[in-house]
C-alpha cells in the first residue's frame, strides 16, 4: 500500500516541476534575451552566469521529472514496485548534487547582482511583465524592485521545495519502520536534504554578505578581488582581529584566499598553502605561508576562537575543492587540514627563490619532499627538499650562455648545497665525478675535459673547498705532461713527479706550481742531474755539492727503477707478484738503511747501539711504519698491475653490480635473503607517486657512503679502517631497526654486506681486495680486519656468481609484480 506521504511527495514534485517550467519561461529565458550581446566585460560575465543558471535549472527540472516518473510507477504498481525504487531514495546523492549546482549558480548571480543588471537593460519589458511576475510571487511586496522580485522568483520555489522534502521524508521514515533497508534509505535521504536546507540558507547568507562587501570597497579593490565564485567567510570589521607583522587595516577571509588590506596594498594568501599553528595564549594563533608567518591577535578569546576555527575549516574546504555539508556549522568539530600537501607556488620576496616556481610536496609552509624548482633564467632543480632547502639527491640544470648549453649537477644535497657524491656535466664539456661539501668539490674526485676538447686535461685526486689540494694526478694532453704529487690551493705544491712527452722526468719539490729546491732531472738520453732548481727551472750548483738525505736519495732511486721496470711495456699482469714482492723488499731495505744510519749516529754520540731486532719485530716495523710512507711512490704502477691481473674477475663483478642495480631496495634485500626483521624500512621515505617496492638507494646509506671511501686512500691500513667503519655503520643501522644493540653473526652480515657492496658500486674491487691482502700489516691477521676482508672477498665472489640465480628470481618476481 502506498502511504499518504508518497502521494504528498507526488503532488510536491508535480507542483515543483510546473513551477520550474513557469519560472524558466517567465524569468530565465527573458533574462537571457539580451540583444545585442553585451560589449562590456561585466555585461558578458552576467550573461555567462545567467546561461549557467539556465542550464542548472533545466537539469533540476529534468531530475524532478525523473523523480515524478518513479513515484507514478510506484503508485501504479504498488504490489510489485517497492518503496526503495523511488529515485529520491535510490539516487539521493545525484538529486542532491543537481540541487547544489543550481544553488551555486544562483548565488554567483546574487554576488554580482546579475538579476538587477539584466533587468535594468530591459526595463520596459519587465514593466509589462510585472503583473505576471507578482502572481508568481504572492508574498512579495508590490513596492519591491524588479531585480529583487526576479531573485526571489528563482529562490523561493526551491527553498519551499527542499523544506517540504525534509518534512515528508521524515514522516515517510516513520511509516517504513518495519522494513529495515527501506528505512535506512529514507533516513539517509532526509539527512541529506536536511543538510541541503542548511547549505542553502548559509550559501545565501554568504552570497549577500559578499555582495555587500563589494559595495563597501573601492572600485580598484573590487576589480582586484571580485570573482563570482568567491565568498566572504569572515570580516575583521565584524569580529576584530589584528595581524602582525603586516599590521593590516582590514582582514578578509574568503573561501579560497586570505586577504589583508594595508593602505593601497593588497596581500593575498592562497588557502591551499596556509597552515594554522595554534598559539600559546588564548588570544593569539599563527598562520604559516611560503613566505610569511602571520600572528593573529584578538582582545577577546572568543574572537580568536572564531577566526582560528573559520580559517581552519576554510583551508580544509579549499584543499578538498568543495564545501562541507552543512557549511561551517558551529556545533561540529573542525577537521584538521593535512600537514603535507602537493601544490605549485611562485615566490615573490627578494632572495635566492625570487620569481622561482616550486611545484611539489610541502610541509608547514616549506617545500618538503619531492619537488621541482624553476627560475625565470632557466635554472631548475628536480629532487628532494627538506624544510625549504634542497636535501637529498637532486638534479640541477644551470644555463650557460646563449648557445643552449647547461651545467648539469646530479648530486646529493644537504641544506641547499651539494654535499656527498655527485656527477657534474658542465657546458664546457668538462665532467666532474667525485665528492662535494658545502657546494664545493671536496674529497676525492676526477675532473676531465672532453676527449676531443682543444686542450684536453684530466685531474684525479683530492680536493679541498673547491680547489685541488692533497695528492693528485694531472694529465695535460695538450702540453704532453703528467704531474703526480701533492697540491695546495689549486697549484702543484710539495713533493711531486713531472713527466713530459719529450721524455724528461723531474722528481722533487714544487712550490706555487714551480719546481724549486733539491730534485732529480732524468732526460730522455738517460742523463741524470741532481741539484737544486729555482722556480723557473734554472739549474743551480753542482750535483756533487748538494747534500741530500741518504734515505730520500735511496727512495727516489728505488722509485725511478720501479717505474722504469713496470710502467709502459713493463705493465704486464704476469709481473704483479714480482712487483708486490719488490715493493716489500724495498721497504725492508729502507728500514735496514735507517737502522744502519741510526747505529752510526748513536756511535758518534757515544751511546750504546740498539739491540738487533728479530724477524717478527722487523716485519711489524716494515709493514706498520715504512710501507705506508713509501707505498704512494709505487702505488700507480703497482695498482695498474693488479688491475691487469684481475681484469676478468672484475669484469664479471661489474656485470653482477649492473644487474643488481636494477633492483629497488626491498627486492634486492629479498633477493639476497636478508631477514625481513633487519630491513631498515623506516629509511624509505615515500612521495605521493612512489611505492615502497620501487624506492632505490635509501637503505644502509651511511654504510654505502662509508665503503665508497675505500678508493680514496692508497694505504692498506686506512682501507681496512674504512671497511671496519662500514661494518660499524651496518651494525648501527640494524641496532636502530631492532631498537637494541645487536652484533651480527656471519650468516646475517654476509647478505647485508653484499647489499652495501652492490650499492657502493666500487670499480675494480677485486684489484683493491688483493692489494690489501698482499700489502696489509701481518698484525691484522686473524683479527676483526682479517675477518671483514674475508667477508668482503666472499661478497666479491658471490656477486660474480649471481647471474643464474638472479634470472630465476626475476622470473619469480615477474609473476607477482612488475619491476
Amino acid at each position: 500500500m502506498c502511504s499518504l506521504e508518497e502521494e504528498a511527495l507526488l503532488r510536491l514534485e508535480e507542483v515543483f516541476s510546473a513551477t520550474l517550467a513557469r519560472v524558466n519561461s517567465l524569468v530565465l529565458l527573458p533574462l537571457l534575451e539580451t540583444t545585442p550581446e553585451p560589449s562590456d566585460p561585466q555585461g558578458r560575465e552576467c550573461l555567462r552566469l545567467l546561461q549557467r543558471l539556465h542550464r542548472s535549472s533545466q537539469r533540476l527540472w529534468e531530475v524532478t521529472e525523473e523523480s515524478l516518473h518513479s513515484l507514478r510507477e510506484r503508485l501504479c504498481h504498488q504490489d510489485t514496485v517497492g518503496l526503495e525504487s523511488l529515485l529520491l531514495l535510490q539516487h539521493a546523492e545525484r538529486i542532491l548534487q543537481v540541487h547544489v549546482e543550481y544553488i551555486e549558480s544562483y548565488t554567483s548571480c546574487v554576488v554580482v547582482q546579475a538579476f538587477q543588471k539584466a533587468a535594468k537593460k530591459r526595463r520596459e519589458f519587465w514593466r509589462g511583465q510585472r503583473k505576471a511576475l507578482w502572481q508568481l510571487l504572492p508574498g512579495v511586496s508590490s513596492e519591491a524592485s524588479v531585480g529583487t522580485a526576479l531573485a526571489q522568483a528563482l529562490r523561493e520555489p526551491l527553498a519551499h521545495h527542499v523544506q517540504q522534502y525534509v518534512l515528508l521524508l521524515l514522516s515517510l521514515g516513520d511509516t517504513a519502520a518495519e522494513l529495515h533497508r527501506t528505512r535506512e534509505l529514507v533516513v539517509h535521504a532526509a539527512t541529506l536534504f536536511g543538510n541541503l536546507q542548511s547549505f542553502l540558507r548559509q550559501a545565501l547568507d554568504q552570497a549577500l554578505a559578499t555582495q555587500a562587501l563589494w559595495h563597501s570597497l573601492s572600485s580598484r579593490l573590487r576589480d582586484v578581488l571580485c570573482t563570482p565564485a568567491r565568498r566572504l567567510l569572515q570580516d575583521s570589521q565584524d569580529v576584530p582581529v589584528t595581524v602582525a607583522p603586516l599590521r593590516a587595516e582590514r582582514v578578509l577571509l574568503f573561501d579560497d584566499a586570505l586577504v589583508l588590506l594595508q593602505g593601497h596594498s593588497v596581500h593575498t594568501f592562497d588557502l591551499k598553502l596556509v597552515w594554522v599553528d595554534p598559539g600559546q595564549d588564548g588570544c593569539t594563533f599563527h598562520l604559516l605561508t611560503p613566505e610569511e608567518e602571520l600572528s593573529f591577535c584578538s582582545k577577546a578569546p572568543q574572537d580568536r576562537v572564531v577566526w582560528q576555527w573559520k580559517v581552519t575549516q576554510a583551508v580544509c574546504q579549499a584543499l578538498r575543492g568543495k564545501k562541507d555539508f552543512p557549511v561551517l556549522e558551529a556545533d561540529l568539530e573542525p577537521s584538521e587540514p593535512p600537514t603535507c600537501r602537493c601544490m605549485a607556488y611562485t615566490f615573490r620576496a627578494e632572495g635566492r627563490l625570487c620569481q622561482a616556481t616550486y611545484e611539489g610536496e610541502w610541509c608547514r609552509g616549506r617545500p618538503h619532499g619531492r619537488g621541482t624548482l624553476k627560475w625565470p633564467d632557466g635554472r631548475n632543480h628536480v629532487g628532494n627538499f627538506c624544510q625549504g632547502l634542497e636535501h637529498g639527491f637532486g638534479i640541477r640544470l644551470v644555463p650557460q650562455g646563449p648557445e643552449d648549453r647547461f651545467d648539469c649537477y646530479k648530486c646529493h644535497w644537504r641544506e641547499g648545497r651539494m654535499c656527498g657524491y655527485g656527477i657534474c656535466e658542465y657546458g664546457t664539456d668538462e665532467v666532474y665525478k667525485g665528492y662535494f661539501q658545502a657546494g664545493l668539490r671536496h674529497g676525492f674526485g676526477v675532473l676531465a675535459s672532453a676527449p676531443r676538447a682543444p686542450q684536453p686535461c684530466k685531474y684525479t685526486g683530492h680536493w679541498e673547498r673547491g680547489q685541488r689540494s692533497g695528492y693528485g694526478v694531472e694529465e695535460d694532453s695538450a702540453r704532453g705532461e703528467r704531474y703526480i704529487g701533492m697540491w695546495q690551493a689549486d697549484q702543484r705544491h710539495g713533493p711531486g713527479v713531472m713527466v713530459t712527452q719529450a721524455g724528461v722526468c723531474y722528481q722533487g719539490t714544487f712550490q706555487a706550481d714551480k719546481m724549486v729546491g733539491p730534485g732529480i732531472l732524468l732526460s730522455e738520453d738517460d742523463s741524470l742531474y741532481e741539484g737544486t732548481f729555482t722556480r723557473d727551472l734554472t739549474l743551480v750548483g753542482k750535483a756533487l755539492s748538494n747534500s741530500l738525505h741518504p734515505l730520500g736519495k735511496l727512495l727516489r732511486m728505488l722509485m725511478l727503477t720501479f717505474q722504469a721496470t713496470y710502467a709502459g711495456i713493463g705493465a704486464n699482469k704476469h709481473l704483479q707478484a714480482l712487483a708486490q714482492e719488490e715493493v716489500k723488499q724495498h721497504a725492508r731495505e729502507l728500514w735496514a738503511a735507517y737502522r744502519g744510519l741510526l747505529q752510526v749516529a748513536l756511535q758518534r754520540k757515544g751511546q750504546a747501539p740498539e739491540e738487533d731486532e728479530d724477524t717478527e719485530t722487523r716485519d711489524l716495523q716494515v709493514h706498520g711504519l715504512v710501507l705506508p710512507l713509501m707505498l704512494p711512490s709505487f702505488y700507480s704502477e703497482l695498482f695498474t698491475l693488479y688491475l691487469l691481473l684481475h681484469e676478468t674477475e672484475d669484469s664479471l663483478y661489474s656485470q653482477g653490480i649492473a644487474n643488481l642495480s636494477l633492483f629497488p631496495d626491498t627486492k634486492l634485500l629479498e633477493f639476497l635473503d636478508v631477514q625481513k626483521h633487519l630491513w631498515p624500512l623506516k629509511d624509505l621515505t615515500l612521495t605521493t607517486n612512489q611505492r615502497l617496492s620501487l624506492v632505490r638507494n635509501k637503505c644502509f646509506l651511511s654504510a654505502t657512503e662509508c665503503l665508497q671511501k675505500i678508493i680514496t686512500t692508497v694505504d692498506p691500513r686506512e682501507k681496512l679502517e674504512v671497511l671496519e667503519r662500514t661494518y660499524g655503520e651496518i651494525e648501527a643501522t640494524v641496532s636502530r631497526v631492532l631498537g637494541r644493540e645487536h652484533k651480527l653473526p656471519m650468516d646475517d652480515l654476509l647478505p647485508l654486506l653484499i647489499y652495501v657492496v652492490s650499492r657502493a658500486r666500487i670499480q675494480h674491487l677485486g684489484a683493491e681486495i688483493h692489494l690489501i691482502r698482499d700489502m696489509m700489516d701481518p698484525i691484522h691477521t686473524g683479527g676483526l680486519c682479517d675477518f671483514l676482508l674475508t667477508a668482503l672477498e666472499s661478497c666479491y665472489e658471490h656477486i660474480q656468481k649471481e647471474d643464474m640465480r638472479l634470472h630465476r628470481f626475476a622470473g619469480r618476481w615477474d609473476s607477482r609484480e612488475p619491476w
